[in-house]
């Protein structure tokens, strides 16, 4: 704020103006002179200091002006001696703002604020530290009120914290907040997704992301046509009825690669089987459908539908026999469009983003083996699923056959 300068002689005169009448009030003559009531009011106390009259009481009656002019020089001086109180309240302000500054570290919140009060409360009063700041001392006197109960929060986010970070460890670092909720929940704590969320992201836990793959299809040219049976359903309303599979490569050493094809039940989302090699072959996809077959027992896959992409090893005449054998029937998607198998390609994805880890690749062939051997485990009997209600393929297909004996 700009603040006026009055000359010496504006203010004896002021001062004798008013001084001069006991009906005069401040606000009437400062509305007359164009001065606040409050700056008049400490003209005529400085002029009565100096001259040592006393102040006027109610009923009191005002001295006429004194014969001699009133002194400018101590109206003056009470002028210099506010500015210089002011002058320091600003640089008290400025310093403080200086360290909220610090305080904050880039984080202005309306929590950080409150905090910097509490903590300078001692040695500044809160209703200043509160207007300089701007925020309301109600709202900061109900802030401090509940610190004990912000305290249990926190101690409790902690706990929640450590039983996190040992579900998170066990899924070897892949579980995100939904999967870590459902765990949670599973062992008998009531929390809440989002809770879950907030606290895994406070303490620096994070879950594996997806990233883009490479694709493995070789198209066959002269293979001989199969309709696509499953055109982008990938569900199933019973187990062993419907699968998909593909090709993925696993990036080992320098350039080098083993292969891995993949059996799924559409129905429970289980690998029922799955071959893995230094060749993409068509051995190598007819050994992950034997191993399906051999999983569901003494009914194999006899009925079941097996849906892939156009690659040679799938359009093969190899593995044609062995659908034949087995009783499958096969489907195909359109050549060169990948969402026509993409249940099987997110798998894939899937199972090398959670193995890798962030990775480009294992150091050994015998390294990735037992890395997707130990995966494929897990996914059956432990991974949750978010599309089966959070349980594992296993467990699903389970309760499923609960459910249809029931019946």
């Amino acid at each position: 704020m700009v603040m006026k300068a009055y000359s010496a002689e504006f203010k004896a005169d002021a001062v004798a103006l008013y001084l001069s009448d006991p009906n005069h009030t401040f606000d009437g003559i400062g509305k007359d002179l164009g001065v606040s009531r409050e700056t008049l009011r400490n003209w005529v106390r400085a002029e009565r200091k100096r001259t040592g009259a006393p102040a006027a009481g109610r009923g009191a009656t005002r001295p006429s002006r004194p014969s001699g002019e009133v002194s400018s020089e101590s109206v003056l001086g009470e002028e210099n001696k506010q500015l210089r109180a002011q002058i320091r309240k600003l640089e008290t302000e400025r310093e403080i703002l200086r360290r909220a500054a610090k305080y904050f570290g880039g984080r202005d919140e309306l929590v950080s604020r409150f905090q910097f009060v509490d903590d300078h409360r001692d040695t500044v009063s809160v209703k200043w530290l509160c207007r300089i700041l701007e925020v309301s001392r109600s709202g900061f006197y109900r802030w401090r009120a509940s610190a004990p109960a912000r305290a249990e929060r926190a101690r409790a986010d902690r706990e929640l914290a450590e039983r996190i970070g040992v579900i998170h460890a066990d899924s070897d670092g892949t579980y995100g907040s939904p999967r870590v909720t459902a765990e949670l929940r599973d062992a008998g704590f009531e929390v809440n997704h989002k809770r879950v969320e907030r606290v895994m992201r406070e303490h620096g836990i994070v879950g594996v992301h997806l990233r883009k793959t490479v694709r493995t299809t070789v198209p066959a040219p002269d293979a001989a046509v199969v309709p696509d049976l499953i055109r982008r359903d990938f569900t199933a309303s019973a187990p062993n009825t419907r699968y998909v599979g593909d090709i993925t490569y696993l990036p080992i050493g320098d350039g080098q690669f083993l292969y891995l094809a993949t059996v799924l039940d559409l129905h429970s989302k289980r690998l029922a089987g799955w071959s893995i090699a230094e060749h993409m072959r068509t051995e190598l996809v007819t050994e992950a459908l034997r191993a399906a077959a051999s999983v569901r027992g003494p009914v194999g896959l006899d009925g079941a539908i097996f849906h892939s992409d156009n690659g040679a090893q799938y359009a093969s005449t190899g593995f044609a026999e062995v659908c034949r054998e087995l009783g499958v029937t096969r489907s195909r998607g359109a050549v060169g469009t990948s969402a026509d198998n993409a249940a099987a390609e997110s798998f894939n994805a899937t199972l090398k983003r959670e193995t890798l880890q962030g990775r480009k690749r294992w150091a050994s062939a015998g390294e990735a083996r037992a890395h997707v051997f130990r995966w494929v485990t897990r996914y059956n009997t432990r991974r949750r699923h978010s599309t089966l209600g959070q349980i594992c393929p296993i467990d699903f297909e389970q309760q499923s056959a609960t459910l249809a004996t029931a019946a």
